[in-house]
């Protein structure tokens, strides 16, 4: 089943509000390492992540109106933080009983980056998350869970709990636009922040 969606960099936005969030990105040669991984699992209702789009979600903003992107962008300039060594490895799904989304796990400080990123936006309205970060990148997602897609991706999957796909130095992190089309998302790069050199 091929995978969806593109990314860009150009940023922008119109009259509408701009479904936003703040990331992290993969580096390619992790994220090519995902790709073999994701033709285990493809499977008859299983929707792959094209894997140029893969990344760490920090958080999620939803529709930011226009006129506040200016001020969620200045507000994450303020977010201080040294650089960090990230390990992606491990696998799983949520939820564990019936099978919706196929995830590959995110080591590394991605918690006190998310703490500043939610403290930066929470003056402009955004607000905390209402549950325990989980750092993982989004690898597939199940369009109509049933209990035979859970018990084959369950079987799949367990080969790979422990998978190791290596470290990358997590330098910046983006704050990008997802613009939902029928061939999937794009993903557009609207303002990047650099993480200080540790």
């Amino acid at each position: 089943m091929a995978a969806k969606g593109t990314r860009t960099k150009k940023g922008g936005g119109g009259t509408q509000g701009i479904r936003s969030f703040v990331a992290v990105e993969i580096p390619a040669s992790i994220r090519n390492e995902i790709a073999k991984l994701q033709e285990e699992i493809d499977l008859p209702g299983v929707r792959l992540v094209n894997p140029d789009l893969i990344h760490v979600t920090i958080k999620f903003l939803g529709d930011v109106p226009p006129f506040k992107v200016d001020r969620v962008v200045e507000a994450l300039r303020a977010v201080n933080l040294p650089a960090f060594t990230a390990r992606v490895a491990g696998i799983g799904a949520f939820p564990g009983r019936s099978i919706r989304v196929v995830w590959i796990g995110a080591e590394g400080d991605f918690e006190p980056l998310f703490s500043a990123v939610e403290d930066a936006l929470a003056p402009l309205g955004f607000p905390w998350e209402g549950r325990k970060f989980t750092s993982h990148a989004t690898i597939a997602r199940v369009g109509r869970p049933a209990p035979e897609t859970t018990d084959i991706l369950t079987l799949k999957l367990a080969p790979y709990r422990k998978i190791d796909l290596g470290e990358f130095t997590a330098e910046e992190f983006i704050l990008k636009k997802s613009t939902l089309t029928p061939a999937g998302p794009i993903y557009e790069d609207v303002a990047a922040f650099p993480l200080s050199r540790p």
